[in-house]
């Protein structure tokens, strides 16, 4: 696996950024630090490039001493690391070293002297700053990107339903597993909750206010009115009664497949309406995004963030990247049902900003004596080689275990582990053989984990780091992609199951405020419940499954097994009164990320990340100290220093502040200033008008059968 270096400018976003006054006061930035030498002020840093969780760049300063009230101008250049927090929406920049100080306004040795003081402050200090203002800051720093050229986009099976329905999707045929002392089987392969009874043969299933029946498992389904006093005892108590539905709602049609499909469900024929500029329509009566171009007559289908284009509902569909639509899907009002389709729509804002927060990784101190790992397998640990690669990787547990060079890694919940044995005893690594880790391609079940790194170590803690794609979540020419598109084959064993991650059958979608989730074809009051019963540790049939997340026997997940799936930070409100979408996403949709976006704090994790005190930055002071005016000022790559005023730039030059037209220097911090004001919004709860619309969970895919 492939890393490069890539330049990220956004235009577009430029054309489409809220129209704030580039100058005007910020409400936590520009920072200011009494020292011995005066009062320095910085503003708010310009980052040049981002590698793991290590950022480099500059930053404009001026120092303000007590015998002279004319403020002294300057640009220093830092390399530090960053800690990131997405349940927060905060980061943190630390271990600040100064490379270069530029201080025109002073002689040589004077800046000589500053920069050995500033040297000795950063190093003792650390800067917090928002998560928003960091990722619109990264707009033109280049960043390190994995290459994704062994994504897999060839599309599902779709079907195509003209009524309200369900997909019930097996992992495979269906196979059972029996429920410990009943006389009956649960089918272990579904997320629904499917079971059978051995004697009469009849299958059941349930979906929340909603109970089927058939003689096999693939039906046909037939709605009943209530099941069979036993099989009604084997639901989850909290499960019972759940769904809100009206007692006249039609139960929704069950379609089944055994293989990776996606389902369009449309309440009746489909009805066509305009939108935008009337250059599309969409399917009025369906909650999957299906668009045809008015021009063209192409029809459009969007699913796990993927385009499919198709002359009718009955295909053949081809694969469309983001970047290559018409121009038409620019026009998507972000207002409309449909806005939160612009998302997958490249160059849009909100595409621009899900690619961005990719780059920027969750990170975390891991205590090494406190955190733990068991890894179970069943039976002796089997491993398979990853073609094309010196690793293999075990097959026969939920865990993520490598073998590489007769060494053993784990990755579980975003924390390496490292063993001499395959059964441990495991310890947290403050190393891997990240070489031959991203050589993992995406045609492997584990390819996720090239997304977990391990940054530094002390003799307390270790520093660890995963990017979205460790949730399946990957930008993509432009936009966000959902799964690698590879089916995983599952690993079987006597009355256990371990389900591979799944790209397709759970209607994903994302959303610009809650990113992806998973849901149904038709919000009808349907649920996804899922079983797990005990004798055993496997799993049953889930969507984005990482390993290493284990549930116990018999667990009964409230409203179905959904484990984490990458969402963006959340943020406050919408302008204009406009109702925020709701915490799912949309229709039908679960959230799905726990603990705040933030799977370090999550129950996997409760007690493997380090307290406050361990870390690097304890007892360092803060830069958090709000200076006053406005965070106009900027250093360029030359160390000049710059100020945008409303009658526009302005150059400092002997000490006074000098106009400096449109020179090639000022349209580079044009775009800083851009990104510094969006990031400014964005962190004080501001929006530029995402609309829940047909949001995450209710995607599917079609085709006429």
């Amino acid at each position: 696996m492939t890393r490069v270096m890539v330049p990220v400018i956004s235009f577009a976003l430029l054309a489409l950024a809220p129209t704030i006054p580039a100058y005007a006061a910020d409400p936590t930035w520009p920072r200011e630090i009494t020292t011995q030498r005066g009062l320095f002020t910085v503003y708010q840093p310009q980052p040049e490039t981002f590698s793991g969780n290590t950022l480099t760049g500059r930053a404009a300063l001026s120092l303000t001493r007590k015998s002279d009230p004319e403020p002294v101008f300057g640009v220093m250049w830092f390399r530090c690391r960053v800690d990131t927090d997405r349940g927060a929406g905060t980061a943190t920049l630390r271990d600040i070293t100064v490379t270069n100080v530029r201080w025109p306004e002073s002689k040589e040795e004077q800046e000589r002297e500053i920069a050995e003081f500033l040297t000795s402050l950063w190093s003792k200090t650390v800067i917090p700053i928002s998560l928003d203002r960091l990722k619109a800051s990264l707009e033109s720093a280049e960043k390190e990107q994995k290459s994704l050229d062994g994504i897999k986009n060839e599309p599902p099976k779709f079907v195509v339903v003209e009524e309200k329905a369900e997909l019930l999707l097996y992992d495979g045929e269906p196979r059972a597993f029996d429920i410990p002392n009943t006389d009956f089987e649960h089918f272990a392969n579904t997320a629904f909750a499917v079971v059978r009874d051995k004697k009469s043969g009849t299958c059941y299933l349930n979906g929340g206010a909603f109970w089927y029946r058939a003689t096999g498992p693939e039906g046909p389904w037939t709605p009943i009115s209530s099941p069979p006093a036993d099989v009604a005892k084997l639901m989850p108590k909290s499960e019972k009664g759940s769904a809100s539905v009206s007692s006249s709602t039609k139960p929704p049609r069950i379609v089944v497949a055994t293989e990776p499909s996606e389902l369009i469900s449309t309440d009746g024929p489909p009805k066509w309406k305009p939108i935008g500029k009337g250059e599309l329509l969409y399917i009025q009566n369906s909650e999957t995004p299906v668009l045809r171009e008015v021009a063209s007559g192409q029809l459009y289908l969007l699913a796990s963030g993927r385009w499919y284009r198709a002359k009718s509902l009955d295909g053949p569909w081809t694969f469309v990247r983001g970047d290559k639509l018409p121009s038409s899907f620019q026009g998507i009002p972000p207002e409309s049902e449909l806005g939160s389709a612009r998302v997958s729509v490249a160059g849009t804002e909100e595409a621009e900003e899900a690619v961005l927060d990719a780059q920027v990784p969750q990170t975390a101190a891991i205590n090494r004596s406190t955190a733990k790992l068991e890894v179970r397998y069943d039976g002796d640990p089997k491993f398979k080689k990853i073609d094309g690669t010196s690793v293999e990787y075990a097959v026969n547990t939920s865990a993520q275990v490598l073998r590489i060079k007769g060494k053993y890694y784990a990755c579980d919940n975003g924390v390496w582990f490292t063993s001499s044995k395959a059964t441990g005893p495991w310890k947290v690594a403050d190393d891997i053989p990240e070489e031959e880790i991203d050589r993992i391609p995406p045609s492997s079940p584990v390819y996720n984990v090239t997304h977990v790194t391990v940054y530094e170590s002390t003799p307390q803690v270790v520093y660890v780091g995963y990017t979205p794609g460790y949730l399946w979540s990957y930008p993509y020419y432009g936009v966000p992609i959902y799964g690698t598109g590879w089916y995983y084959p599952p690993y079987w064993g006597p009355g256990v199951y371990y389900p591979r991650p799944c790209a397709w059958g759970f209607h994903v979608s994302y959303n610009p405020w809650t990113g992806w989730g998973f849901g149904f074809s038709y919000s009808t009051g349907f649920m996804t419940i899922g079983m797990t019963f005990g004798g055993g540790y496997g799993g049953y049939y889930r969507p984005g499954y990482w390993g290493g997340y284990h549930r116990p026997p018999g667990y009964y997940p409230p409203g179905g097994y959904r484990p984490p799936a990458y969402r963006p930070p959340n943020r406050p409100g919408y302008p204009g009164n406009r109702p925020r979408p709701t915490p799912h996403g949309g229709r039908g949709q679960a959230s799905t990320l726990p603990a705040g976006n933030n799977l370090y704090q999550g129950a996997g994790n409760r007690n493997r990340v380090a307290s406050s005190d361990m870390k690097r930055d304890a007892g360092r002071q803060k830069a958090d100290r709000v200076a006053k005016g406005p965070n106009n000022v900027y250093g360029d790559r030359n160390g000049n220093v710059h100020r945008q005023t409303p009658s526009g730039w302005q150059s400092r030059d002997q000490g006074s502040w000098k106009s400096s037209g449109n020179s090639p220097s000022t349209q580079d911090l044009s775009r800083d200033a851009s990104a510094r004001q969006r990031g400014a919004y964005g962190s004080s709860g501001g929006s530029r008008g995402y609309s829940g619309g047909r949001s995450g969970g209710t995607r599917g895919g079609g085709r006429r059968r």
